[in-house]
């Protein structure tokens, strides 16, 4: 089964020394000025699958696939794109992310930049490996391999990895609400919600079709191990700005 041959990537993962490194509000800025293009791009996959599995065309069309997918493709377009920030005011998790790093005072510059041209080059490196394969999936790939990139590389390692963020700006008592909220907002949704169902999504694509759950397997493996050199980029980035400071 695909679960248990990834089951190993998953805990070398879970256990990276990044994690560890985020332990101070400098460290969770640098953090968020790499994770910033995983979040945006995050949205392709997403875009992506809605035009797979979902009618966007006119005239419309119903689509093939069973209606409990369907729905939760919509639900969660519907929630990353236009959720409701802590005051009840619809917006983005992208521009929501955006908002929280000002708040803890990372550097925004460089995505926004990047936003305006769409010039890869100005990604850091680590980040643009990752950026660069996803957004290759995300106009080039099947629909199986689309979904296993979105489950494999994104919402199946979001939870524990936000909830480490949450506990240092908590011991540091930094006052950062948009930033605890979009946290909270999605280990909620990540891991009760949209992780267990992005995993039905792909096992309704998948089926007993030997290939399709191949096909799945390699693009989870490759979105793991490219999710490891993001996690190295940070952890290098992190390191660099300690020994300036020292």
């Amino acid at each position: 089964m695909l679960k248990t041959k990834l089951t190993q990537l998953n805990q070398e993962l879970s256990r990276h020394e990044a994690y560890q490194a985020l332990n101070s509000v400098t460290s969770v800025r640098t953090f968020m000025e790499y994770h910033i293009y995983a979040v945006w791009d995050f949205m392709s996959l997403l875009k992506s699958l809605q035009q797979h599995l979902t009618c966007v065309d006119v005239p419309w069309i119903e689509s093939k696939q069973d209606p409990e997918v369907v729905r939760f493709i919509n639900e969660i377009v519907i929630g990353e794109e236009s959720d409701l920030d802590p005051e009840g005011n619809a917006v983005s998790h992208y521009s929501l992310y955006l908002k929280a790093m000002e708040e803890v005072g990372a550097d925004t510059s460089r995505i926004k930049q990047f936003i305006e041209t769409q010039d890869l080059s100005l990604i850091p490196d680590g980040a643009r490996q990752f950026v660069e394969y996803n957004l290759e999936i995300a106009k080039n790939g099947s629909d199986v391999e689309v979904a296993s990139a979105f489950l494999y590389g994104r919402e199946k390692l979001i939870p524990d990895m936000f909830t480490a963020i949450k506990d240092v700006m908590s011991s540091e008592k930094v006052d950062c609400p948009t930033l605890i909220y979009y946290l909270e907002r999605h280990i909620e949704l990540d891991g009760d919600e949209h992780g267990p169902l992005a995993e039905k999504c792909l096992q309704a694509l998948c089926g007993d079709d030997a290939a399709k759950w191949q096909s799945a397997e390699d693009i989870a493996v490759e979105s793991l191990k490219l999710r490891s050199r993001l996690w190295d980029a940070v952890l290098a980035a992190i390191n660099e700005k300690r020994e300036k400071a020292a």
